[in-house]
């Protein structure tokens, strides 16, 4: 299986800066897609950004010019850079990376536990 550890969140004032990490380790696979989603309480998890194997990258609009996403294919990490954080985002964030297996071949889904990020005003 894969596991996905984050780190990175915590407690920061507004208009300050965090680095999202996300190291994927376990099983032979392929990522053939990592990304970061947000969850707010009795709310649905939504895309923050994503990012694949060729680098293609996909932001949702109310983070466009503000985060960025990044990845280190040797370290099989993704990272997420946030800057200019506003009160608004402070929520927990969630790593995903969208994998196939070596053995069987399949594609598979998998979710980290998520890191919470605040933002204070």
């Amino acid at each position: 299986q894969v596991q996905l550890v984050e780190s990175g969140g915590g407690l920061v004032q507004a208009g300050g800066s965090l680095r999202l990490s996300c190291a994927a380790s376990g099983s032979i696979f392929i990522i053939n897609a990592m990304g970061w989603y947000r969850q707010a309480p009795g709310k649905q998890r939504e895309l923050v950004a994503t990012i694949t194997s060729g680098s293609s990258t996909n932001y949702a609009d109310y983070v466009k010019g503000r985060f960025t996403i990044s990845r280190d294919n040797a370290k099989n990490t993704v990272y997420l850079q946030m800057n200019s954080l506003k009160p608004e985002y402070t929520t927990v964030y969630y790593c995903n990376a969208d994998v196939t297996s070596v053995v069987p071949q399949r594609k598979y889904g998998y979710w980290g536990q998520g890191t919470q990020v605040t933002v204070s005003s």
